[in-house]
């Protein structure tokens, strides 16, 4: 099954990049350019844990609105980061965690975002999943970043068959070929949101149908 799924990925893929520029790009997206962006990269990506996209779209705009900087974010009080970034999930917590993730910016890095795993991990609220955004989306090196989208669908293509976000990195690293490892999340991300969905997707009007051995669906549109 894995060696046919891999048979059939660059055809998939091809699809899905043609079909993702009809579909709104994941959040971390619309803050990849510009000035800045290795920052706003970082800090939406923590912000964005257990939270909407739209919730952590608009949370970071209005931070963004008043601080753009490590620098000037920490000018903010914990107060007022908590007001601004509200309703994302466990703001309280995220609002403690920016702040010393600045400090920690300025003291070591001296403002800059690093770039490598070991030391992303270190800072407060970053896991894999905001460390290989930051590695592929704000540094452009291999990465793979696993949520629950790519989790999801990596295993219904039969890519994989893993238990957990972390152990499908993993077992992605031994198998995607390295060409595909920086695009996959954001292409994987899209088709999950708007088309490949956890309950009941929309396989009738899929595109890769035919390549897809749909494992786990039990109901689908």
């Amino acid at each position: 099954m894995k060696q046919k799924a891999l048979s059939n990925l660059p055809n998939m893929l091809s699809v899905l990049r043609r079909e993702v520029k009809n579909w709104k790009p994941p959040i971390v997206g619309t803050f990849a350019h510009g000035e800045n962006a290795l920052f706003k990269i970082l800090i939406s990506t923590v912000l964005s844990l257990r939270t909407k996209d739209s919730t952590t779209e608009e949370a970071s705009k209005r931070l963004f609105e008043k601080a753009q900087t490590p620098e000037e974010l920490l000018k903010l009080s914990l107060e007022q980061i908590e007001k601004l970034i509200f309703p994302v999930g466990f703001y309280h917590t995220k609002a403690k965690n920016l702040h010393r993730i600045c400090e920690i910016l300025i003291e070591k890095y001296h403002g800059k975002v690093p770039e490598t795993m070991e030391e992303l991990l270190a800072l407060p609220g970053v896991g894999r999943k905001t460390a290989n955004l930051v590695i592929t989306v704000g540094h452009g090196q291999p990465g793979i970043c696993v949520d629950t989208h790519v989790h999801r669908i990596s295993n219904r293509w039969g890519l994989v068959k893993t238990q957990t976000p972390d152990e499908t990195e993993m077992a992605l690293r031994k198998i995607l070929p390295k060409r595909y490892w920086i695009e996959f999340n954001d292409l994987l991300v899209c088709f999950g949101q708007n088309h490949c969905q956890p309950v009941s997707p929309y396989c009738s009007s899929c595109k890769i149908r035919a390549s897809c051995p749909r494992i786990g669906v039990k109901s689908s549109r």
